[in-house]
């Protein structure tokens, strides 16, 4: 595209362009991406992953994390980090996003992995397309590099490289082990190869998540890997109309007490004791199968619901966060959590939904009064039932900025996240089950 130009009193003044050329600037402006409207109801990276994923992962790795770095600046060590199946760097990303602490109104956050307590982040992946999009982003750190590799093949490390003091893997990338024999073989290299002590990471698919339900068993040996297709990405018409032509991904699917298996067999081939410091269970009611209904045909949305309450001027229908868990027969111990879970979920929702109903703006009070939280619920949920009362009539009375919309929902959505943290068990309920796991040789 040319664009010509005539001076007049110094000042030179661009030609008309005719209407074809115009349209050329906008079209370059669309293929640049930046025309897009950001949306967090859909996509890869929508509220759900952004507010709830990757915070409940930094806020349970935190107190690891902090440890791991506490003990590297002892001993005037910058902290080096591999991490296995980094795609387009998430997993730097989730980590450099870990807190020190979360900030009030007088503080702010301060980043845990600051820049200079960074020694070396190495990404690893299979993928090419992935690791061109990292480098794209990040190589111009001298810090950061990206490689190609196979850790379903053992440790993706030169034999003369320096151990690592996190070993990490994200968002399922752990179920890529098909076989275990693959998983013990890996994690006791990396025992076998740490020098003084290091935090592993582990991230699988959950067994017992409610989004495939239909692929429960009581004999997981029998049915380890499950066919994973990617129909999340697409709109429930568009899924039908790709049908055949979805990617298909072979995932291992674990439950606690198989990563506490792979753990202890690993540790023993290494010859070193890899002591697990926790598990937790991740996107419980939120995986995105559950909108799928991919592998349970009586899954809610909610994964959309949810996404509904993050997003800024929409107002969200409350009784589509409404839970109803439908149990299977033979899994009396998985029926009993997610209907206490269902139970403690929709009694927060529904109260919320009461106290929106009975706020009278003029008097800036509830009438009639709200009704009172029994001291027989668990603590999480009463605490969360508390913070909502205090928040809906502390910002009832406001007319502008939509308050509904951009502050009780929101706010509605982190009590939802807490109460999901704190009643979670680690079994492998969720979407994700995390293992965060220590190699200590000091003695320590």
């Amino acid at each position: 595209m040319t664009i010509t130009n005539t001076e007049q009193n110094g000042v030179c003044a661009a030609e008309p362009l005719n209407p074809d050329e115009q349209m050329e600037a906008y079209a370059e402006a669309v293929s640049s991406g930046l025309y897009a409207k950001k949306s967090g109801l859909v996509g890869k990276y929508d509220n759900v992953r952004r507010f709830w994923e990757d915070e409940i992962t930094r806020i349970c790795l935190r107190p690891h994390l902090r440890r791991l770095i506490d003990r590297s600046q002892a001993l005037m060590r910058r902290v080096r980090i591999l991490d296995l199946g980094c795609g387009s760097a998430d997993g730097y990303e989730l980590l450099h996003g870990v807190r020190q602490r979360d900030a009030d109104i007088r503080s702010r956050a301060v980043t845990l992995l600051q820049d200079e307590i960074l020694g070396l982040y190495k990404g690893v992946d299979l993928s090419a397309e992935l690791l061109d999009q990292a480098r794209g982003i990040y190589g111009n750190r001298p810090k950061m590099v990206f490689e190609q590799g196979d850790f379903t093949q053992g440790l993706p490390v030169d034999r003369n490289e320096r151990p690592y003091d996190l070993y990490f893997t994200s968002f399922g990338t752990m179920s890529h082990h098909n076989d275990d024999e693959t998983a013990v073989r890996l994690l006791a290299e990396i025992a076998r190869r740490c020098e003084n002590y290091c935090v592993i990471v582990c991230d699988w698919l959950g067994r017992y998540s409610y989004e495939w339900q239909e692929l429960w068993t009581n004999e997981p040996e029998s049915f380890q890997n499950m066919d994973y297709v990617v129909s999340y990405i697409y709109s429930p018409e568009e899924r039908e109309r790709r049908r055949d032509q979805l990617q298909h991904l072979t995932l291992r699917l674990v439950s606690r007490q198989e990563g506490e298996s792979i753990i202890a067999r690993a540790s023993e081939e290494a010859g070193v004791a890899i002591r697990p410091l926790r598990f937790f269970d991740r996107s419980v009611l939120t995986g995105r199968h559950l909108d799928t209904q991919e592998y349970n045909r009586h899954a809610q949305p909610m994964r959309q619901a949810v996404n509904s309450l993050h997003e800024t001027g929409v107002r969200t229908e409350l009784e589509s966060l409404i839970f109803n868990y439908v149990p299977k027969q033979g899994f009396a111990f998985l029926n009993d959590y997610f209907e206490h879970l269902q139970m403690c979920w929709n009694t927060l929702v529904e109260y919320v939904a009461c106290l929106l109903d009975v706020y009278d703006e003029t008097e800036r009070a509830f009438v009639p009064a709200a009704p009172e939280v029994p001291a027989s619920y668990p603590a999480p949920l009463r605490d969360m039932m508390a913070r909502m009362r205090i928040l809906v009539e502390g910002i009832g009375w406001l007319h502008y900025g939509l308050p509904r919309e951009n502050i009780v929902e929101p706010q509605l959505g982190y009590a939802l996240r807490y109460l999901i943290m704190n009643l979670q068990q680690g079994q492998g309920c969720g979407h994700g089950l995390v293992g965060v796991l220590e190699v200590d040789k000091s003695g320590g």
